[in-house]
């Protein structure tokens, strides 16, 4: 790992974030599978559009979210659902899952070292979607796209933001509160785990 991916994957740590590492795109892939894997499956408050339902008695279909994939990659986190079997993939049609679904896969466009934060285009509906209605948010983040601050990257904020109808969303740890009563929430405006896997392929 870098020096200056160290800084981020320190500071990203400290406001809750998970941080892994991977050699590979597909290693990337793969843990985020085995995230998925590990956690308990949502159990939805409203009619759940997906192919199994929680409580339907049958093995839960944990429910990912991955729109801002290419081809290539979406191709291969197929397979690998696929083969971990009882996983729905979507990339399109996140807005029928009011209730939430379980992992939003998402690419993350820059890091930003000095305070753990992952910048991403979101002018998608889709990406948006993903990344707050999942109980669990995975931002894939090439070690080479981690910068040392926001005003080291002034070019590069103000070429994602000039475009027309840009919507750039700056997210830095999981989703929290203390609007009420002073008592720390998390994941009341969004996802309740923020996990972040630092890629050394370019």
């Amino acid at each position: 790992m870098t020096d200056l991916a160290a800084v981020f994957a320190q500071n990203a740590s400290l406001v809750s974030a998970v941080v892994h590492q991977a050699a590979t795109r597909d290693q990337a892939f793969d843990g985020a599978v085995d995230i998925l894997l590990a956690k308990t499956p949502l159990v939805s408050l409203m009619p759940d559009p997906g192919p199994v339902s929680a409580d339907s008695g049958e093995t839960p279909v944990r429910t990912l979210a991955a729109p801002n994939l290419g081809t290539t990659d979406l191709q291969y986190l197929s397979q690998v659902c696929d083969t971990a079997g009882n996983i729905h993939l979507l990339q399109n049609g996140t807005r029928q899952f009011p209730g939430g679904i379980d992992m939003g896969v998402t690419w993350a466009d820059y890091g930003i070292a000095d305070t753990g934060t992952l910048v991403i285009a979101s002018d998608s509906e889709e990406t948006r979607l993903a990344t707050m209605l999942c109980e669990v948010h995975v931002a894939l983040l090439k070690v080479s796209d981690i910068r040392p601050a926001a005003d080291s990257m002034a070019e590069e904020l103000a070429a994602m933001t000039d475009r027309t109808g840009s919507y750039t969303a700056f997210i830095t740890g999981a989703s929290r509160t203390a609007d009420i009563e002073r008592v720390l929430a998390i994941g009341v405006h969004g996802p309740l785990e923020l996990h972040i896997i630092l890629v050394e392929e370019e």
